[in-house]
């Protein structure tokens, strides 16, 4: 325990911490967004859905536990290891030129800020009832009444495209900050990032513009 907290303190043991919680929240995000597609086979599918989780509560609760360790763990680490970056250098550069980074890479932070605001309403939203339509007897009617909301819906336009970004770079990232990388695979680490936040991406907006166009009702 000492020798982890010991790696823990320092840069490279921060980004492990990072890359491997970023690696559950990716895998929750993807579980959760197929799961969802239920919403396209109807409201007996969907309600079916959420029904199957809450009968298994050993699965349910597994998962709302790893993921209220791995979530607050990876803003407060990845918040840590910003400090530790800026303190490695007080005092600013004269004229700063960013020789290896990306526009999804610098707007972290901020894509970070938005998901944590997301995820608030999102459980305000469909877990607590406290935004918004909700009807905990048919989650499928509070799904569809919710996106037919237009503030609703763009609540979670805007969430999901900070999702996307957030996704990309923390995807491409994760892999170097594991000791996973190689120039000779690292075209295949942008692939793999581009694909996934893509297809999270996608996915995720079809559901509010889908009930919005009627395809989902």
């Amino acid at each position: 325990m000492e020798r982890a907290l010991t790696l823990y303190q320092t840069t490279i043991g921060k980004k492990a911490v990072v890359a491997l919680t970023g690696v559950i929240l990716v895998g929750f995000v993807v579980g959760h967004m197929l799961g969802n597609m239920n919403a396209y086979a109807g409201e007996e599918a969907f309600n079916g859905y959420a029904a199957a989780l809450r009968e298994v509560p050993a699965l349910l609760w597994g998962a709302r536990l790893l993921l209220l360790i791995a979530f607050p763990l990876h803003i407060y680490t990845a918040i840590s290891l910003a400090r530790l970056n800026r303190s490695a250098r007080p005092q600013r550069y004269a004229r700063k030129v960013d020789l290896v980074t990306s526009q999804p890479a610098k707007w972290m932070p901020y894509t970070g800020l938005i998901l944590l605001a997301y995820l608030l309403f999102h459980l305000a939203h469909l877990t607590f009832g406290w935004a918004g339509p909700f009807n905990p007897e048919n989650p499928f009617d509070t799904f569809v009444r919710g996106f037919q909301d237009p503030a609703i819906s763009a609540a979670y336009i805007v969430g999901n495209l900070a999702l996307g970004l957030h996704l990309f770079h923390g995807v491409w990232s994760m892999f170097q900050s594991l000791g996973a990388s190689h120039p000779k695979y690292d075209r295949f680490r942008t692939d793999l990032a581009v694909f996934l936040s893509a297809i999270i991406t996608v996915g995720n907006l079809s559901f509010p513009i889908a009930v919005m166009f009627g395809f989902i009702q």
